[in-house]
């Protein structure tokens, strides 16, 4: 039994959860959400929670009974409390602009670049730059990217971060916040 898999999702008083064979509907204060899930396993409501099952013993089975109760779990907590993804851009010159419903992208290149949002995706822009720590003196911008589906916010983030993903020496790039990079040395000089 799957050490995931067999735990149950509680259902939150304010979230509506329809379950039609193997397609699983979400619905809450944030938005609404479905998923069909994979021939192997199955989703039970029993006492105001969520059990998800699997059908048989079988590898793919097992593989997909712990992937399926996360993704299950992730939608219900997606409509109650929404996802977020916190990021930093840092470089000289280096800027984030939200104007409507496009974000605007100043990383090094001659043009900058838009990208139009999501439905169901915010972003909050830190209007001021501050001092971007794991940098070599690098000012830079804060923003968080929101929204009730984790897999959309994940994808944006990672489209955002490929523009121009942090540089090893100066730190230079977009990168999440809670990112870790290790600074190279440079070149070491005459001697």
């Amino acid at each position: 039994m799957s050490r995931i898999g067999k735990l149950p999702i509680a259902i939150p008083p304010k979230v509506e959860v329809t379950l039609d064979g193997r397609r699983v509907v979400v619905k809450g204060p944030k938005g609404t959400l479905d998923l069909t899930l994979p021939d192997s396993v199955e989703v039970v409501r029993e006492d105001g929670r969520l059990l998800v099952t699997r059908r048989g013993e079988s590898r793919r089975a097992r593989e997909q009974h712990g992937l399926g109760r996360t993704l299950v779990a992730n939608m219900v907590t997606g409509v109650t409390t929404g996802f977020t993804k916190p990021m930093q851009i840092a470089g000289v010159g280096y800027r984030v602009a939200l104007t409507g419903r496009k974000l605007t992208i100043n990383a090094g290149f001659s043009h900058p670049i838009e990208i139009e949002l999501p439905a169901g995706i915010d972003i909050e822009v830190d209007p001021k730059a501050s001092a971007i720590a794991g940098t070599r003196n690098q000012q830079g911008f804060n923003f968080v990217i929101k929204g009730f589906d984790k897999q959309a916010v994940g994808d944006l983030a990672a489209k955002i971060r490929d523009i121009r993903p942090p540089e090893p020496y100066k730190g230079k790039g977009i990168r999440y916040t809670a990112e870790k990079i290790l600074l190279k040395a440079g070149k070491s000089g005459k001697k």
